[in-house]
């Protein structure tokens, strides 16, 4: 009898010496934060510029009321609890079988579930600084005002994510790109592979590779293992199965 999908990912990470996730804004959506690209998404609502244009440096720095204001109601999701996928993610950590989670998304949920070794690409939204004196502030400052928060100086105070025209993170990219290199197991999920530089880290991977996607990436073709269903089914499932085997 041919394993199923879910079975052959328990053998692979239960097999694996160091597997390292992957992830982009489908690992949050059953959270209840949207993604950017499918249907619903910020990129398919209406508003007055573009989210690429408002959620750009020159915009933050020429029209910044205009910035919170949008970013304020689209991308904070303050209330947004880890799902399964989150939850398995830091068991699997805390069983020492994933030594790492690389995320584009900026919420915060993966610490909040209890992994420990999260590499930010974009950032976070739980961190916030003055333009001018560099002080840090939390995210609750940023949700308890309206307008453009600033800091006790006068200077403005912007959230510690990378926008459209920014960099990112070196010590992000190096952390990141040592993580892959090092594992022979690599998962990617809830991701598209459409936001570079970060999904350039992946192309050249040569290991054995999962996708947990719903829909094609670029990188299907390369993949040992493609399973098109709900991340965070897919990895309770896979979980269950796991803990069975080690009873």
């Amino acid at each position: 009898m041919s394993e199923t999908k879910i079975e052959s990912l328990a053998r692979m990470l239960k097999t694996c010496r160091r597997a390292v996730f992957f992830g982009g804004a489908g690992v949050s959506t059953e959270s209840g934060i949207p993604d950017f690209r499918s249907t619903g998404g910020l990129y398919n609502q209406e508003w007055r510029y573009p989210p690429e244009t408002i959620l750009s440096h020159s915009f933050f720095l020429n029209n910044t009321e205009e910035f919170y204001r949008f970013y304020r109601k689209k991308m904070l999701f303050p209330q947004a609890k880890p799902n399964a996928a989150h939850e398995a993610l830091a068991e699997l950590e805390r069983m020492g079988i994933l030594s790492a989670v690389i995320t584009q998304n900026i919420d915060g949920l993966h610490q909040a579930a209890g992994s420990r070794h999260v590499i930010e690409l974009h950032g976070t939204v739980h961190q916030n600084f003055c333009t001018r004196c560099r002080k840090s502030y939390s995210l609750e400052v940023i949700l308890s005002g309206e307008g453009v928060p600033r800091c006790a100086c006068g200077g403005v105070i912007k959230p510690a994510v990378v926008l459209y025209e920014e960099s990112l993170p070196s010590d992000a990219i190096e952390d990141a790109l040592d993580a892959i290199a090092s594992s022979d197991l690599l998962i990617i999920g809830g991701t598209s592979l459409a936001v570079y530089p970060a999904a350039g880290f992946v192309q050249n991977y040569r290991g054995r590779l999962v996708i947990i996607n719903r829909s094609p990436t670029h990188m299907d073709r390369q993949a040992d293992l493609l399973i098109d269903q709900p991340i965070g089914e897919t990895f309770r499932e896979t979980m269950k199965l796991l803990r069975e085997t080690q009873v």
